[in-house]
């Protein structure tokens, strides 16, 4: 799940305009944005693109996520729960983008490892190889995926889910497919 802290936020390069449908792939709702589109932004930029994004004028403060490559030029756009509830926008509906390249990105993970995940990690030597094999993004993805859990119960039953997966356990978990604790 994308940062929710738009604290600060200021576009400085150019910020595109253009409309879009909202689609979906698997679960994931997104905008297909082309590669013309994407080199007004940053020209040549192949790996996942920080943005600042605002869909159909909302919320006043931008949203941070990153754009995910495709692999030919294109970017998705991942569209998360909060981005279209505040835009009052679903999957199918034509929408007004917004967007801009994040100047203020900082790489490297933005949420600390809890203490209920670091202990599970350091009791199983396995667990905890397969976690350091992980890249720098995906590991900074699940940090931020347990930093949105609220309750006792979604941290325990996605505890449960990540040290299945990063033990080897082939699933899905997060949206994707673990094979082989990556």
């Amino acid at each position: 799940m994308p940062s929710l802290d738009r604290r600060s936020v200021v576009a400085k390069g150019p910020t595109l305009e253009f409309d879009a449908t909202i689609e979906i792939v698997g679960v994931n709702p997104y905008v297909l944005v082309s590669d013309e589109r994407a080199t007004k932004l940053r020209p040549g930029w192949r790996r996942p693109m920080p943005v600042l994004v605002r869909i159909n004028g909302r919320p006043d403060s931008p949203w941070r996520t990153n754009m995910m490559p495709v692999g030919n030029g294109e970017f998705y756009l991942y569209l998360h729960g909060g981005m279209r509830k505040s835009s009052n926008a679903k999957v199918n509906d034509d929408v007004s983008v917004s967007l801009s390249f994040d100047e203020s990105y900082l790489n490297g993970p933005l949420h600390e490892t809890p203490d209920w995940f670091e202990s599970a990690l350091a009791s199983d030597a396995k667990v905890m190889a397969n976690w350091e094999r992980l890249t720098a993004s995906r590991k900074k993805e699940v940090l931020r995926y347990f930093a949105g859990l609220k309750t006792d119960d979604a941290k325990k039953r996605n505890l449960v889910q990540v040290l299945r997966v990063l033990s080897g356990a082939r699933e899905r978990f997060m949206g994707r497919d673990w094979i082989d604790g990556a």
